[in-house]
């Protein structure tokens, strides 16, 4: 009985032994890890000091051309006119003209001219220092419309007995393709894009003035005729 007592202790002892040892491995094995990490972590921040930090470049030229091409609606000259234009129509029986339709077209018309200014690539700014130098593609008629709302037939005959065709519609189609080329004609002979030039060049220098440069240049391109169109 006694010795089964002796064995029950020596077996507890034991068990303890074990179960202490193999905590004290493991916490010798953590520390050690520990160790090893820290270790690591100062040779990588002592190799990191003693590179140079990377420099943080900010290309003012794209910044630039970005700012440029926010400008596009403020760049644009306008002109508006209102014209009457006739338009006719005959009924013929081989030579002979047998009766006519006449039709007048009261409109009003809006050219819009300006710069695209996202055609400004970035070899077209120069920056140096405090001055920059920006060199603008010419510009270019935009769009052109009939105000529907302020436009209208004013006049429309068939003739004598109402002989004349009748073309009502055709006819104010081709009104209005006139007034366009009648509009948009005067507006190039006026200098629509001339003002849309200086347009530009003042709104830009505007912007690049609050952007900080003291010397600021803008080139504008002369005006190509040859984007007027029905030009007379």
């Amino acid at each position: 009985m006694k010795n089964n007592q002796n064995n029950f202790k020596l077996s507890n002892f034991l068990k303890k032994f074990i179960l202490t040892s193999t905590l004290g491995v493991g916490l010798i094995a953590l520390g050690i890890f520990l160790g090893i990490l820290q270790t690591r972590n100062q040779l990588i921040n002592g190799f990191e000091s003693l590179l140079e930090k990377p420099e943080l470049v900010v290309n003012d030229r794209d910044l630039v051309l970005r700012q440029i091409q926010g400008l596009s609606e403020l760049t644009t000259a306008a002109f508006v006119m209102e014209t009457v234009v006739p338009t006719s129509s005959d009924r013929k029986f081989g030579d002979f003209v047998v009766a006519q339709t006449k039709l007048l077209y009261l409109a009003q018309g809006k050219v819009r001219a300006g710069i695209n200014l996202s055609k400004i690539t970035p070899d077209k700014i120069k920056i140096q220092n405090n001055s920059i130098q920006v060199e603008l593609p010419p510009p270019e008629i935009l769009d052109q419309k009939i105000d529907v709302n302020r436009s209208q037939v004013y006049h429309y005959d068939r003739g004598w007995l109402n002989l004349g065709p009748d073309v009502a519609p055709e006819l104010q189609t081709l009104a209005q393709r006139r007034t366009l080329e009648k509009i948009v004609s005067k507006a190039c002979r006026l200098g629509i894009l001339d003002e849309a030039n200086d347009k530009a060049e003042v709104a830009i220098g505007k912007l690049l003035m609050t952007a900080g440069y003291e010397k600021i240049e803008i080139k504008t391109s002369k005006p190509n005729l040859k984007t007027c169109p029905y030009l007379k």
